[in-house]
């Protein structure tokens, strides 16, 4: 289920928290899949208080729901909560990268375009979990380049609603080479100090999801709480 070690004597219940959130977003805990406080006690080898503290944590931050008497479940992928995700990435990174145009050193691009070598690498394998890190890690660098910590943090939290769709897209022929794609033009726009250019280009590929967001709902509708778009939602539908 999960591939993550417990370390036994720092504080347990932020380190279930950190790897059930990862197992949700990497959709190894699909949407509405019930989650056992004591297989899961079992499966880290902790108690079962460290697991409820978890349990209720990602409640609060809407990942999981728990049904009083009936148990935890994974909540499903919701579509307006995915583009509200969505337009707040938006929101973050276009202004983030429009100031890392201003400040990337020939070093720091040089690390942007060896995560691109890797994003190939992992695609190249199909290695959709690889990629994925190798994705994060590319928005992360640009992050760093104006060291907007807390921005990030606010993306972070984002994310996780973003990448199970991602996820759900990575097994198809196109999606891996088409986000390269625009990794390499948002990397281009970056060492050419060109901040309209290097904003335009993230403001694509963090829209990317809007087009594919309806097909993989309805191919899914087992994984969402909702489906359909509502065209009058400002936050779903980009305005240019």
């Amino acid at each position: 289920m999960l591939d993550v070690s417990i370390r036994l004597r720092e504080p347990i219940a932020p380190q279930l928290v950190a790897a059930l959130r990862q197992g949700i977003a990497e959709m190894r805990l699909r949407p509405g899949e019930a989650l056992s406080e004591k297989d899961i006690a079992a499966r880290f080898g902790v108690s079962r208080q460290p697991v409820r503290e978890a349990f209720i944590k990602l409640s609060e931050a809407g990942l999981v729901e728990i049904r009083p008497s009936r148990g935890t479940f994974v909540m499903k992928i919701s579509v307006r909560e995915v583009a509200n995700a969505r337009f707040v990435r938006e929101a973050i990174e276009c202004d983030i990268t429009r100031n890392a145009a201003r400040l990337a050193t020939p070093a720091a691009v040089a690390g942007l375009r060896a995560l691109l070598a890797a994003q190939r690498e992992a695609a190249a394998s199909n290695e959709y979990w690889r990629f994925n890190d190798h994705d994060e890690a590319f928005h992360r660098a640009i992050a760093d380049i104006v060291q907007c910590d807390y921005a990030w943090r606010v993306v972070e939290s984002a994310r996780i609603q973003t990448d199970r769709v991602r996820y759900l897209s990575l097994p198809d022929a196109s999606p891996m080479p088409l986000l390269i794609g625009q990794h390499e033009a948002i990397v281009d726009r970056l060492e050419a100090g060109d901040a309209d250019g290097a904003e335009a280009a993230m403001r694509r590929h963090l829209r990317e999801i809007l087009i594919a967001l309806p097909q993989i709902a309805r191919a899914n509708p087992d994984l969402f709480s909702d489906i359909d778009l509502p065209d009058h939602t400002a936050c779903l539908v980009p305005v240019e």
